[in-house]
């Protein structure tokens, strides 16, 4: 019988997408993979990285060329967020500054902040974060205590934020906060605030189950004050900005997916076909290779649908209840092949050293942040 090829060809990436891989790989294979170890044991990616990064061409691939930007669309984010994921570079926050802050600046910031900040984030010298959540508040953004208060032209902001992605290393952090506290969800609004300004500290480098070398961190404001040109868009309207990009972002979550579960196989059946046992291999043994199989046909099936996403998100058509079966989907088919790879890998899988490990352990996290599993559940219910 003809042996298939490891996954079927892809057709929603063009030429130009290919291409790119290219310089992609080339990058992590210089700048990345010989140091990722070693940035897991510090906690951290260091701030040279993204310099080299900017200097390759990597950030702000979608920003429009006049602030310095690519002008690319999503696609070539994706082949991005694939890179990262085929060499399980779980530290680069390359695509929440890409794909999710600079969307909100580009979008919702003024002409003159546009212009400060977006040629700064595409070289990489200037790193950002959002911050969401708070101690105790979890997906429930209209209970934030976090409060900017306008005082002449400044806001003056008091409140923490936790679990924020980049917060070591953010010279600009986009504050979800309550300008209007009794408004509940109509009162919050995105303020920027960057490193430096007196008020404004950073916690921890919090300790995580995965993701090791990707900076995460507590975030403190006590009368940070940051001037009211500093505010994206309206006041008031920071939580439907926030729900527009939220389809993108769980795309990420989804995309990024789809290829660990591809790494994840290739490198087990290796794994096993070279595994001696019982006097034969761990694939010769027909329970492994049925769940080899089962996974495999759970990864073929999931690609085709995360591309079917991502063809409709290139297009503007990806609906939020799209995105959010993408995400869940995604995240859960991700855990469930990583968990069967790693117990055809044995005592060995319990080992860091090996890729499944780590794999395992950084996946879990995606049925949580972007929306839990039972939010995406709770959106997709609403359309039933």
């Amino acid at each position: 019988m003809e042996k298939l090829p490891a996954f079927p060809p892809r057709t929603v990436l063009t030429e130009e997408h290919e291409a790119f891989r290219a310089t992609v790989r080339g990058f992590f294979e210089k700048h990345v993979v010989p140091y990722h170890r070693q940035w897991e044991k510090d906690g951290i990616v260091p701030r040279e990285v993204w310099l080299a990064a900017g200097e390759a061409g990597l950030l702000c691939l979608s920003m429009p060329e006049e602030y310095g930007g690519a002008g690319a669309d999503f696609g070539f984010s994706t082949v991005l967020i694939e890179e990262t994921g085929r060499v399980q570079a779980s530290g680069v926050g390359f695509s929440l500054h890409n794909d999710i802050t600079a969307p909100y600046i580009l979008s919702y910031a003024t002409e003159a902040k546009k212009r400060e900040w977006l040629p700064k984030m595409a070289r990489g010298e200037m790193i950002t974060a959002i911050a969401m959540t708070e101690p105790g508040m979890g997906s429930d953004l209209k209970a934030m205590r976090t409060r900017a208060e306008k005082d002449g032209d400044d806001y003056v902001i008091n409140g923490s934020k936790t679990y924020i992605t980049n917060g070591q290393n953010a010279h600009l952090v986009i504050l979800c906060c309550k300008t209007d506290p009794a408004a509940g969800r109509k009162g919050i609004s995105l303020v920027c605030v960057e490193e430096g300004t007196p008020g404004f500290a950073k916690g921890k480098n919090l300790e995580k189950l995965g993701l090791h070398a990707q900076d995460t961190s507590e975030l403190f404001f006590q009368d940070v004050r940051v001037p009211r040109a500093n505010l994206l868009g309206e006041e008031g309207k920071g939580f439907n900005y926030l729900i527009s990009n939220l389809p993108q972002e769980r795309l990420i979550i989804a995309m990024r997916a789809a290829t660990g579960m591809e790494v994840a196989i290739e490198e087990t059946v290796a794994w096993a076909r070279d595994r001696k046992l019982f006097d034969s291999t761990v694939f010769d043994m027909q329970h492994n290779r049925f769940k080899l199989a089962e996974c495999r046909a759970n990864a073929v099936m999931y690609r085709s649908f995360a591309d079917h996403c991502l063809a409709l998100h290139l297009k503007g058509e990806l609906s939020v209840e799209m995105a959010a079966t993408a995400k869940l989907m995604g995240a859960e088919l991700y855990c469930k092949v990583l968990d069967d790879c790693l117990q055809i890998h044995g005592g060995m899988g319990y080992m860091t050293e090996t890729k499944v490990a780590r794999a395992w352990a950084d996946a879990r996290v995606g049925r949580i942040y972007g929306g839990s599993s039972e939010v995406m559940k709770e959106i997709i219910a609403r359309t039933l």
